[in-house]
């Protein structure tokens, strides 16, 4: 099988280029492979071709679809977002760049999708009060925040919730800017699929971490911020009380779960929408004094500062991933982390 994959060069897509290269598919890597996110040039696999332009250049998008069977489509702008000055870049990099790469794919004729997808469609993750059963909190209020009051109450009694995995069924609702973009990306490749008969699987990947991530950077992920940080010799800086429940997936096992999506033979016309998480959830506090043992730095120190357009509780059932897929996560988050803490970052 012939594979494009956008955004090959990046942090998740160069795993996904190694399992592929080495499962012995021929491999197209386009990625655009920008001075803001790759400040050292990166290593492709000598086995995949590399052709460095825009996903949103229409001529070269097509240009690399020649002969392709098959597309998994990495390549986007990560992160919450700083502030609303992003909105243009984001909506450019993941919004136009999708759309560019659908139209070309749809002349072409290539009808197999991979879509890097993401938790941060669900805004809240599942839960369940005692009083009311499963409900959806609204968005927390500044005020509750401010005063340290980081849980979300009960929108029907106020009571306090228990967190339960989030399942694809629950509703979309984007908290920041880089969580709009990713809804529409579906929202884009679920209409490219009806009309052209194409199939898609959106993989909505949990926080995902290990080799090669990005160095600290404001659009980085939290376990990369840690570590960025011990390096320097400072203790990781955990936000509201290290509470946050998360759900940590080794890079590796999302490229495995890339590898068994091209193969697997997916619905026409729809896009299935599938979590690619550990099934092993744990707060940000405890992946923090995870990492800072592993590494030996100093202890996390907790904040209580927060972030607006963050969720209070998130993890993965990726049961459905399981059944379709045969999708099972290998590494631990115990040997994850102890394996993060030495693993070289991205320059």
């Amino acid at each position: 099988m012939r594979v494009l994959v956008t955004g090959g060069a990046g942090f998740i897509g160069s795993h996904i280029v190694d399992a592929l290269v080495g499962a012995g598919d021929e491999v197209t890597v386009l990625d655009a492979v920008l001075p803001a996110v790759h400040r050292t040039k990166p290593e492709v696999n000598d086995g995949a071709e590399l052709i460095v332009a825009d996903v949103t250049d229409p001529v070269r998008v097509e240009a690399a679809l020649d002969g392709v069977d098959a597309v998994c489509h990495q390549a986007a702008m990560v992160g919450l977002g700083v502030n609303l000055d992003d909105l243009p870049a984001y909506a450019t990099n993941n919004d136009l760049g999708t759309a560019v790469l659908l139209s070309a794919m749809a002349r072409r004729g290539v009808r197999r999708l991979v879509l890097a997808s993401s938790m941060v469609v669900y805004g809240e993750g599942g839960y369940r009060c005692p009083a009311d059963g499963l409900v959806r909190p609204g968005p927390r209020r500044p005020a509750d925040l401010d005063a340290g009051r980081f849980e979300a109450p009960c929108p029907c009694c106020g009571n306090p919730l228990q967190p339960t995995p989030v399942t694809e069924d629950a509703p979309l609702n984007p908290r920041n800017v880089y969580a709009a973009t990713k809804v529409a990306q579906e929202h884009l490749a679920a209409v490219w699929a009806i009309t052209t008969g194409g199939s898609v699987l959106a993989l909505r990947y949990h926080n995902v971490y290990g080799p090669r991530m990005p160095r600290d950077t404001p659009y980085a992920g939290v376990a990369s911020i840690f570590r960025s940080a011990l390096e320097r010799g400072e203790a990781p800086r955990v936000f509201e009380d290290g509470g946050q429940l998360r759900d940590f997936v080794h890079v590796h096992d999302v490229a495995r779960a890339n590898l068994q999506a091209l193969r697997h033979t997916a619905p026409p016309g729809r896009l299935l929408p599938l979590n690619i998480g550990s099934g092993d959830p744990h707060t940000v506090g405890d992946m923090a004094h995870a990492l800072a043992q592993a590494f030996g730095g100093p202890v996390p120190v907790i904040t209580s500062a927060y972030r607006a357009g963050d969720v209070r509780h998130i993890a993965a059932s990726s049961a459905r991933a399981g059944n379709i897929l045969g999708y099972r996560p290998q590494i631990a988050f115990s040997d994850g982390m102890a394996g993060f803490a030495r693993d070289p970052l991205r320059g």
